[in-house]
């Protein structure tokens, strides 16, 4: 099986550019964290994976997404190999999206749900609480995924 769910946030704003058949595709970077305890503290250990998106996807995430972002990628990992200029293969792991949910927007790459936000007893993937001018105060109790309007 070959399945891959991410959520994190975008680290730069999705390029699109059309495939000669006229279809679009959009790939971009997403950020995600693992927490890991060291010396009685936890900590952020940042992951970074290339993501892309094709068809109407593409178009949309284009449209509504940027650096700084969150988004929640449903997909695929793909390994692609080619040959450079010089004639060394070269090869790109990437995850192929075949969904894509907005999260919250963000100001850039140190707004919303930033390491420094982070309440180090939340679980991993808790909301934080957002900083900037669109700053979002998330409820104590839990949100409920229907209640989303996205």
């Amino acid at each position: 099986m070959n399945k891959v769910i991410l959520f994190g946030n975008l680290t730069r704003d999705p390029e699109v550019k059309s495939l000669p058949s006229g279809a679009q595709v959009a790939s971009f970077g997403i950020a995600t964290n693992r927490r890991v305890k060291k010396d009685e503290r936890w900590e952020d250990v940042p992951e970074f994976h290339n993501v892309v998106v094709f068809g109407r996807q593409a178009e949309t995430s284009a449209q509504y997404l940027k650096k700084g972002s969150q988004a929640l990628i449903e997909g695929r990992i793909q390994t692609r190999s080619w040959d450079n200029k010089e004639g060394v293969k070269q090869y790109r792991t990437e995850i192929v999206a075949e969904r894509v949910q907005f999260g919250s927007r963000g100001g850039g790459a140190s707004s919303g749900g930033g390491y420094a936000d982070r309440n180090p007893d939340a679980p991993v993937g808790a909301p934080t609480k957002a900083s900037g001018d669109d700053a979002i105060d998330y409820p104590a109790e839990d949100i409920n995924p229907d209640d989303i309007p996205f």
